[in-house]
């Protein structure tokens, strides 16, 4: 069981990651074939669960990494076509830009920003809750 301002951080980021969804769903329509059993775009409840795009943030405590702890942006195209490795960085990258953009929309007031870690973008700044009682 979590903590209600714990689970009021995660629903935040949840539509924040549902808001680049239609985004990204917007931009590349057509672009490749969604896989033949993954949901059409818009046919669950959940925008994770469908279209050709699935999107979401993992925490991690950052243990030797460049950036410390943070929320890993993780992006994965949901299609048989081959997608070149440049072509998937280029979304990553294009991802990283759009969530920076949205995080005073969705954490005003939080100093939280987008870095690159290695290979991989995250999401790292001020988690704080404040008081917890």
């Amino acid at each position: 069981m979590y903590h209600p301002k714990t689970q009021a951080f995660d629903k935040k980021m949840k539509h924040l990651f549902d808001e680049v969804d239609d985004y990204l769903e917007e931009k590349y329509q057509g672009v490749y074939r969604i896989h033949p059993n993954r949901p059409k775009r818009g046919a669950t409840s959940n925008k994770a669960a469908d279209g050709l795009f699935n999107l979401g943030a993992q925490f991690t405590a950052g243990y030797g990494s460049e950036t410390g702890r943070g929320y890993i942006i993780d992006v994965k195209i949901s299609t048989l076509e081959t997608v070149k490795p440049e072509k998937k960085q280029a979304v990553l990258q294009e991802t990283a830009g759009v969530v920076e953009s949205l995080l005073p929309k969705y954490f005003p007031g939080k100093d939280l920003k987008v870095e690159r870690d290695g290979g991989l973008y995250k999401i790292v700044g001020d988690f704080s809750l404040g008081s917890l009682y």
